[in-house]
């Protein structure tokens, strides 16, 4: 194999690893408010504005059938709630309802605290140089993938 074949699969490995790290922690902070990770992640993203499940899919890197899946499930339990979009008829939006943003509150000191404690154990400039290098990696793949689509 060659050396940035390696270092492909050793960065996807440790992709794999972080983000089932992070889904264990985020599952123990949303807990507690009656949430799962899944929950928190897609009220998340609909905090501050009304969004669409496809917009939602889109910024979170999941399926849109996924993030439709846990929308009709927050609608379901009065987490959330559905709005026609003016730009689209059949794409409503969704957005959180008050109970929806009580249980995103709960979360808050806890998420916090831990935030706190990773700030300490890596430092600020650690965790600002981890995300620069995820972000820069998120896009290259972005890209990259653009280009294997146009030649498929």
């Amino acid at each position: 194999m060659s050396e940035s074949a390696d270092l492909l699969s050793a960065t996807a490995l440790t992709v794999f690893r972080l983000n089932g790290q992070f889904l264990e922690v985020s599952e123990r902070l949303a807990g507690p408010a009656g949430l799962t990770a899944a929950w928190w992640q897609v009220l998340g993203a609909v905090l501050r504005e009304p969004r669409p499940v496809a917009g939602i899919a889109r910024t979170m890197g999941m399926t849109r059938q996924g993030v439709q899946r846990v929308a009709d499930l927050l609608v379901e339990k009065g987490l959330a709630e559905y709005r026609p979009n003016p730009a689209h008829r059949r794409a409503k939006l969704l957005q959180p309802t008050a109970a929806g943003r009580e249980a995103i509150a709960e979360i808050v000191p806890g998420h916090r605290a831990f935030a706190d404690r990773l700030v300490a154990e890596m430092g600020v400039e650690g965790v600002r140089d981890c995300l620069d290098a995820l972000q820069r990696l998120s896009g290259a793949l972005a890209r990259l993938d653009e280009t294997v689509h146009e030649q498929a």
